[in-house]
């Protein structure tokens, strides 16, 4: 698409009122979550440096949405300590995952490491989740869904009702039952079936059985909409009155955990002799990998193919790295090396140029003279600091 991402940022002046809805988006996908955890780091110094060093990422969006590992970034981030800031800056997401990973996803040693593995996942998850579920009570204490510091919406499916559970903390104050501990809420968004144990836990008489939300939508931003459109319809008096579909008034950063490149394809008739075996449990499996790839780019290319319609495509950053190839694409390898690539991966995608989903061919292209992913950051970051001068002003000045 041509044009200059930048100037059309700035082409979007902020409004009298204040009237923007702000929307983060964190995808799933285990260790990978230190990808996304890079970016928010830039885009939260870049917030620093233009408020102050004590504002969070929690104090310039309406809705944060987090799947699995993104669940869990979420919760870190909208969390209330017990000066009711966050629990962590940004900056110390990376850190708890350099810390943690190795701990949730011990790692097999020796000759037969790899044949130990398998066997593992044969006959159970191949963790039993015991660490981060002992983690999470401890960060989490007694902390409840209404209890977030900005608007949080996490994703789960529950595997007795073969239906979505989702955690919103828009509906958490009408519906008791779904104003769970957020603990209980990470610990079942994060249940990626094989890698960790299903969740069960009891809220207020109501039973749950939960997996991974990955199941659900591993990128969790058109999920967030509605949630947020849902509310707009039901007039919440904590939102202006808008147009549900008045796209124009979303800013959304969307973020990805990187895919695997796709340097292995299938051809259909070659397929056509595959059993069950070959579909499912040859590594990686090709059921497994065509189904995580659709269920995030049909998301995308939903928002790609609204935002675009609506003339607001500069509205929407998606920010996500195709390339990922061997460990790297592994949601599971928590090794020292592997953690600190998946740093080294963030840190290069800020340099990579901004791409868009082309609407005709789904595959990403570059915008020409559009900068960098760093510098839509910054812009976006600009956005939002404007956004919540504007109504902070409108706040003061209220009688």
């Amino acid at each position: 698409m041509e044009g200059n991402y930048s100037s059309e940022l700035q082409n979007l002046q902020p409004p009298n009122k204040g009237n923007l809805i702000t929307i983060l988006s964190i995808d799933g996908g285990g260790v990978r979550g230190i990808i996304p955890a890079v970016l928010l780091a830039y885009l939260e110094s870049q917030l620093q440096e233009l408020d102050g060093e004590d504002v969070r990422i929690a104090d310039y969006f309406d809705v944060i949405a987090g799947t699995s590992t993104g669940g869990l970034v979420t919760t870190m981030l909208t969390a209330p300590d017990t000066n009711n800031r966050p629990l962590y800056a940004a900056k110390d997401i990376v850190p708890f995952y350099l810390e943690h990973s190795p701990k949730i996803f011990p790692q097999p040693r020796g000759p037969f490491a790899g044949l130990i593995s398998m066997m593992r996942g044969f006959h159970g998850p191949k963790y039993d989740g015991k660490y981060l579920h002992s983690l999470t009570r401890e960060m989490l204490g007694n902390t409840r869904l209404h209890q977030t510091l900005t608007n949080v919406v996490l994703t789960t499916f529950d595997i007795k009702k073969l239906q979505p559970a989702i955690f919103s903390s828009y509906t958490a104050p009408e519906d008791s039952t779904m104003d769970a501990l957020l603990s209980d809420i990470c610990i079942s968004t994060s249940a990626a079936p094989t890698f960790l144990p299903p969740h069960y836990f009891e809220n207020q008489g109501a039973k749950f059985n939960l997996i991974d939300g990955g199941i659900v939508a591993n990128n969790p931003t058109l999920v967030a909409i509605s949630e947020v459109t849902r509310e707009v319809s039901n007039e919440n008096p904590d939102l202006f009155p808008i147009k549900p579909m008045d796209f124009g008034r979303f800013l959304v950063i969307s973020l990805g955990t990187g895919a695997r490149k796709n340097e292995e394809t299938y051809d259909a008739r070659r397929a056509a002799h595959w059993g069950v075996v070959r579909w499912l449990y040859v590594n990686p499996s090709p059921l497994l990998k065509a189904y995580n790839q659709a269920n995030a780019d049909m998301v995308d290319f939903h928002n790609a193919v609204v935002f675009q319609a609506l003339h607001s495509q500069h509205n929407y950053l998606r920010i996500q790295d195709e390339t990922l190839t061997g460990d790297l694409s592994s949601m599971d390898i928590a090794t020292k090396e592997n953690l600190e690539n998946l740093v080294k991966v963030g840190e290069e995608l800020l340099k990579k140029p901004v791409a868009r989903m082309n609407c005709q061919t789904g595959a990403y292209e570059p915008i020409e003279n559009g900068g960098t992913n760093m510098d839509a950051l910054k812009e976006f970051a600009k956005l939002l600091s404007e956004e919540r001068k504007v109504r902070l002003s409108n706040l003061n000045s209220a009688p």
